[in-house]
């Protein structure tokens, strides 16, 4: 009668192995996914800061426009032309917003 008293070594020491690579392995997934959260950061801090340099250079638009009027360089009319078109493209995006928000992917 053989009586097995002995762990086996080799299997031990592959377990081992095996949770040390799944801990590596954890590890560098945790890292890469703290890397994607900062660059996800950075990419909004990047959107605000366009954004504020958008509105910053809007600020100026009616600054060049009152010059323009007053140099004589733009008429009334074309001032009256230019607030129409911006009244009629805000009320087609407007339009296009709504139809796009009730429509739920059939045909009118």
């Amino acid at each position: 009668m053989d009586v097995d008293i002995g762990k086996n070594i080799g299997a031990h020491l592959q377990t081992e192995q095996a949770e040390a690579d799944k801990r590596i392995a954890q590890a560098k997934a945790e890292e890469r996914r703290a890397m994607a959260v900062a660059q996800e950061q950075e990419m909004k801090a990047r959107v605000v800061e366009m954004r504020a340099k958008v509105v910053e250079s809007e600020s100026d638009v009616p600054l060049a426009m009152a010059e323009a009027l007053r140099g004589g360089k733009m008429g009334v009319m074309d001032y009256m032309n230019l607030k129409n078109l911006e009244a009629d493209t805000q009320m087609r995006g407007s339009i296009g917003k709504s139809e796009a928000g009730s429509s739920n992917g059939e045909e009118r």
